[in-house]
Formats: structure tokens, sequence, C-alpha cells
């Protein structure tokens, strides 16, 4: 007997068992139908019965084992794909959804056999049964991943957001005692909470920045004219009052008027700077240049420091990375920094880049006075 007959033949008592298996996932299981259970089960044996039917070239044959199989133009979602997300609504984590498809291709392939004695079952039959398994395993994995990835981002988006309200509230606060001039221990609180606030606040606007850049929105920009040279001035000084102990020199030359988002250019610079005072020196200058063209401005931040490896220059800009030099282990931040710089960048048509050698580091940072579209 070919196997896509036995399939068809028999695919009530292998839904049964699909079933049976499913409730075993628990906790996710506990609670679910037995419709829910068997959700898309059907659909994925229908398709993998035509798979069997259809001629098939040794080149496709080694694409559907890996899980590279072309998707159908006119099927935007398989069943295959479509049970991953169903599941993950229910619960089940991505070892249960494998766990599955291991249950699946042993109960076929087991009961098939039986069924073929006393002849042998077809050995092409059983390969073009395990490459459509794996093609089938292959998709859900890869729609599970995305669509957590997606809910878990949305989550985090949601609580940074909503945490806002109440540190800001917190802020507030510690900025009208500190006005109040109760007592030198009371200003000394006060700073620290406004301190911390602060760096708390730095914290939620990245994890917002990212979650929108994870989620496909990207860094939204506002241009209006400015003169860059005034709001980079602006953002310098904030910077000044929280790392007195810093040096920090600005240079400004050429025509610094055009087009941007001043409050992410802000960003931008506080990022870069930021970034210098935890890797640079701390006895030598960060410096901060401004030059302006006809088409652009060019702003680059620069410090004395470790020079930075090759392997990390190359992903210097990826999210979530970090240098290894021993003064970053004192940086609280969530290692976004620099990427969100870069989308930035990006968002208003520009560019960044880096240089590192003998011990100096320049961030370089190319500004479009004809600023791109907003995301």
């Amino acid at each position: 007997m070919r196997l896509g007959e036995f399939i068809l033949r028999d695919m009530e008592p292998i839904l049964q068992r699909w079933e049976a298996f499913a409730t075993t996932r628990v906790p996710a299981a506990e609670h679910m139908s037995s419709r829910s259970l068997r959700d898309h089960g059907p659909e994925i044996l229908q398709a993998i019965v035509a798979d069997l039917a259809s001629p098939q070239t040794a080149d496709e044959q080694s694409a559907k084992s890996m899980g590279l199989a072309p998707v159908a133009a006119n099927a935007p979602h398989t069943a295959a794909q479509t049970h991953a997300v169903l599941r993950a609504e229910s619960g089940f984590d991505i070892e249960q959804l494998a766990s599955e498809y291991r249950a699946l291709r042993a109960s076929v392939l087991s009961g098939w056999m039986e069924a073929c004695l006393p002849t042998p079952p077809h050995f092409t039959d059983m390969l073009r049964f395990n490459e459509a398994i794996d093609q089938a395993l292959a998709e859900s994995i890869a729609f599970f991943a995305a669509h957590v990835t997606r809910a878990r981002n949305l989550l985090l988006g949601m609580l940074s957001h909503d945490m806002r309200s109440p540190l800001q509230t917190i802020q507030l606060t510690a900025r009208a005692l500190q006005r109040m001039h109760a007592s030198a221990q009371v200003d000394h609180a006060a700073e620290l909470l406004i301190r911390s606030g602060g760096r708390m606040q730095k914290l939620l606007d990245d994890q917002i920045d990212f979650n929108r850049t994870e989620l496909g929105l990207g860094i939204g920009v506002k241009p209006r004219n400015v003169d860059l040279g005034a709001v980079c001035a602006e953002e310098l000084e904030q910077i000044r009052a929280a790392y007195a102990e810093r040096a920090l020199e600005m240079e400004v030359t050429g025509d610094c008027h055009g087009a941007w988002d001043a409050g992410r250019i802000q960003q931008l610079l506080n990022n870069l700077v930021v970034n210098a005072v935890h890797y640079g020196e701390p006895q030598d200058p960060i410096h901060v240049a401004l030059r302006g063209s006809a088409s652009d401005v060019c702003l680059t931040v620069a410090n004395a420091g470790e020079t930075i490896d090759d392997e990390t220059l190359a992903h210097i800009f990826e999210p979530m990375r970090r240098g290894t030099d021993r003064a970053a282990r004192h940086d609280s931040g969530l290692g976004l920094g620099l990427y969100i710089a870069s989308e930035i960048a990006k968002a208003h048509g520009g560019a960044i880049a880096v240089d590192s050698k003998g011990r100096r580091t320049v961030f370089k940072v190319s500004l479009p006075k004809v600023a791109a579209a907003a995301y």
C-alpha cells in the first residue's frame, strides 16, 4: 500500500492519535477542546498526501528536507503555519510544537509499515514523507517564533509606555521637593531621585524605540527647520549636568541649518556621547564636531580609549551588543544605544559609521539637509 493511500484511509485514527498526544502537552492543552487539539491536523495531512502524489526533482526533495520548499503564490499561509500561530496562542511552547511533528511522523510510519505487511513499504514514499514533515515543521517553527517575538515586543512596548506616567510623577514630585529646599538631606535625596528617574526614562525610551523597529514601524521622526548647532549645544549642556566630571568639547563650522527632528537628533547625540563616557578614557575630553555643507551636516563624536577590535566593529550597531571593556560593565543600559542612534540616522535619510584606531574612536553621522519622510 502506498503511503498516501494509507493516510487517506486511516485519517481518523491518525488524527485520534494526534489528539491523544496533544492532550499530554500540559499545561497548555488542559482546557482545550477536541477540535482545538486537532486544529489543522487534517489540512497538514492532506497537504502531505498531495505532496506525495506530485512529481519532484532531486533538488526539490533536498530543499524540502531543509524546510526550504517554495510557498504557493495564492497561499499566503500554509496549514502548518496557521497551526503554529494557533498553538502559540493556546500557550504551547516551541518544544511542545516540535514534539507534535515527531509523534505524527512516528505514528504514521509505524502504522503504514504494519499495514503494508507482508509486502515491504515503498522506500521512496518514506523519504518523501520525511521531507514533507520536515518542511511542515520548519514552516511551523518559523511562524511560531515570529508570532511569539511579535507578541513579546508588543507586551514590552505596552509595559514600557505605561510605566512612563508613574515615572514622570516621581520625577515631578522629586523636583517639587528640591524646590522647597527643606534641608540639605531632602535636596540630596531629591537629586538622587531625579537622576535615577532620568536613567529609568532613558531605558524605557530605548525599549519603546527598539520595539518599534522590531515590529517594523521604524523610528518615527518629525522634521522641522532647526539650527543643528543650537540643538546639539542644548543637549550637551544636559549631558554636562549629568556627567560633570567629564570634559565635553564642541566645534561648529559651516551652515548647520536644515530640516531634522530636533528631539531625535538630541537622542542620537546623547547615545553617542554617553557611549563615549562609558568607554573612553576618563581624563581625556570627548570632542563633538558639526560641519555643515550645502547638502548635509556631518556630526562626529570622538574620544580617546582602547581601540575597538574588528569583530566588535562589524556588529557594533546591532541591538544588545556590548563592548568587553571593563568600564562598560558599569553601564546600566540595555545595549540599544548605538542601534537606536543608527536607526535615527536612517530615519533622516542619513548614515552612521565608526572608525577606531590608534586609541581613538570616532563615530561619524551624515545627515542630509533634505530630510527623509517620517516612517
